[in-house]
């Protein structure tokens, strides 16, 4: 049985066909995938030498028509092997620029990371809860976090009071 799939787009992050083709190839319903172009089938080199990783332990065959690489024989899989000697070289690389752009950018004193959204708001949660609210209301109102609201809280110091309300409230007690 023959079955034939195309797919049309460029660098798309989702490739239905292809994830249907794997998902038969986990079925056991295909013997073998053959592509066009190597690089129509992989979305990267290490995606590639994942994937083909993948169908080569599944048993299903995989022949790319362009580059001459058929994986069901000795010289296709030693090829397959070099695939993966330079996606390692790849992610390697990738890794080293990563870390440099990241030092770099401190040394620069760049922000780097997540921003700080619920930061931005840190006045507001101060006032509201010198006015006597509470972290979990504080939280709901300004559509953050809970412990958004007590890092914030805690960060000067942690010695801070109860709100106002509460301390009239100890009052009355004594």
């Amino acid at each position: 049985m023959v079955k034939e799939t195309s797919e049309v787009g460029s660098g798309a992050k989702e490739r239905e066909k292809r994830d249907q083709l794997l998902k038969a190839a986990r079925r056991r319903e295909i013997d073998a995938v053959v592509v066009w172009r190597l690089d129509r089938w992989g979305r990267s080199l290490v995606d590639l030498v994942t994937t083909l990783g993948e169908l080569g332990e599944l048993g299903v065959g995989f022949v790319s028509l362009t580059e001459a690489l058929d994986l069901t024989t000795p010289t296709g899989r030693a090829m397959a092997g070099l695939l993966a000697v330079f996606a390692e070289f790849e992610r390697d690389i990738l890794r080293e620029r990563v870390k440099a752009g990241i030092a770099e950018a401190r040394e620069q004193g760049k922000p780097h990371g997540r921003p700080k959204t619920a930061a931005l708001l840190q006045e507001q949660v101060e006032e509201m809860y010198e006015a006597g609210m509470s972290k979990s209301e504080i939280a709901r109102r300004l559509s953050i976090g809970r412990t958004s609201v007590r890092r914030m809280l805690e960060d000067d110091g942690g010695s801070r009071s109860a709100p106002a309300g509460n301390i009239e409230a100890e009052e009355s007690r004594l």
